[in-house]
């Protein structure tokens, strides 16, 4: 407890790190308040009384509440992830975008700003859809449909590029990733009700305190297995040659390349949770065809159809996005510019081929674990968990809290070893999810 105290004060000693802290509160705090703010024309009691399962659950959840509330922060930060999952895979099929991530500063610009225009249109249309069909006729306080839509569409739009400029200031001024965080700020606010809810459910007979207690256990247990998989590295040695110029000698090192075993985060539950729910839609449609059985099966969040489905497309999609996130030619490449060369390996075509197979090895198994984090919620829900409580125990909520508060308590750290303070570990550091060298020919994406 005294090596907590001691490294509170150090950090509130460090007047950047200091400020940069109460910004990000304050930056979060404005986003909280916003969420609370209702759409005009929406009668805020009728409004809350709405559930939000499945799908709405689960962007409530990313939202901080705000989509059941038909708040004007209602879509979040999702169109903005939406639009830079496009832009990052046009990065790959157009060649104008291929040459922008290769310009360094100056390219990264020109991304943000096609990121930003993109999330305009996403969110335009994503608004349209809102608020036909999770705005309830009997929440309208306006009459005429026309004008309610018109009028909190641009609202909507508005209230999505405010979260978004929220974000780039915390990134800006602040401590940790901005968008992250504010995605990260309406998961755990989510967590107070739901362990209040599971708590009363428990305690009002439904397995007694004993089944809550081993629930909280289980949960420790479940983060603690989803840290060892975001922070899970394997690493390779890299000898650089040694150069003499005049009376310096540069190079002769050893460093090494940390390839994750994650390195596909949380976006192949992202992608898979996205077809998963072409079913239900189908079945909605079409419901003469859901009268077989399967539809309904693959549509039932707790059958194991469903989850056996939902881990195959996680492995493949964690093998898909693992491709076109880490490039081994490019590692190749760059090491072999700055005289560096694997040990034993040739330099250049041999070296990406080695470094291919070390990153097919090792997300066999990421990706295994991926998908067991990702159906443990219908695990717990099998077993008596509340759905909501059981969000928490997997999945893409968790993946997100993990890694969020890894980077941000990284750089929390960073700032006191600069100054040579104690980190905020007896022994080690923490890392975090984005400390990958300029070999690696990786970006961090925002979540």
């Amino acid at each position: 407890m005294k090596k907590f105290f001691t490294t509170l004060s150090n950090i509130w000693k460090i007047e950047d790190l200091r400020v940069r802290i109460t910004n990000t509160l304050l930056f979060l705090l404005i986003y909280r308040v916003g969420s609370f703010v209702v759409l005009p024309g929406v009668n805020a009691a009728v409004a809350s009384t709405q559930k939000a399962e499945g799908l709405v659950g689960l962007l409530n959840m990313f939202a901080g509440g705000s989509f059941s509330r038909s708040s004007i922060f209602a879509l979040g930060v999702m169109p903005y992830i939406s639009a830079s999952i496009v832009v990052q895979l046009l990065g790959i099929a157009v060649p104008y975008f291929t040459k922008l991530q290769k310009e360094g500063e100056s390219g990264r610009n020109k991304l943000n700003q096609w990121t930003r225009y993109l999330t305009i249109g996403i969110t335009f249309l994503q608004a349209i859809g809102y608020l036909k069909s999770q705005v309830a006729a009997d929440a309208r306080t306006i009459a005429d449909p026309f004008t309610f839509i018109f009028i909190n569409t641009f609202v909507l739009t508005a209230g999505t590029l405010f979260v978004m400029w929220l974000g780039e200031k915390i990134t800006d001024k602040g401590i940790g990733n901005g968008i992250s965080l504010i995605i990260m700020v309406g998961i755990i606010a989510q967590l107070p009700m739901a362990f209040t809810t599971e708590f009363v459910s428990r305690n009002g007979g439904a397995g007694g305190l004993i089944a809550f207690i081993v629930e909280i256990v289980g949960l420790i247990g479940v983060v603690m297995f989803t840290i060892l998989i975001v922070q899970g590295t394997r690493k390779i040695s890299v000898q650089y040659a040694k150069r003499i110029v005049g009376n310096k000698q540069y190079g002769g090192v050893r460093q090494y390349i940390p390839l994750k075993v994650n390195a596909a985060g949380v976006m192949p539950i992202i992608f898979a949770q996205a077809l998963m729910f072409i079913p239900q839609t189908v079945s909605q449609f079409f419901p003469n065809v859901s009268s077989n059985g399967i539809l309904i099966a693959l549509a039932n969040y707790n059958s194991w159809e469903h989850n056996l489905l939902f881990g195959i497309l996680i492995i493949l999609f964690t093998y898909f996005y693992t491709a076109i996130t880490v490039n081994p030619n490019q590692m190749a490449d760059d090491m072999k510019k700055n005289g560096g060369f694997i040990p034993g390996i040739k330099p250049g075509r041999t070296t990406a081929e080695f470094i291919d197979g070390v990153i097919s090895k090792i997300t066999l198994p990421g990706s295994v674990f991926l998908a067991i984090i990702a159906i443990i919620p219908a695990l717990a829900s099998l077993v008596g968990v509340s759905p909501v409580f059981a969000r928490f125990f997997g999945g893409t909520s968790l993946i997100i809290l993990v890694g969020v508060v890894l980077d941000t308590l990284q750089q929390i750290e960073s700032h006191l070893l600069m100054r040579h303070y104690d980190g905020l570990m007896k022994t080690g550091r923490i890392k975090g999810r984005t400390a990958m060298p300029a070999a690696a020919g990786t970006s961090p994406t925002a979540i």
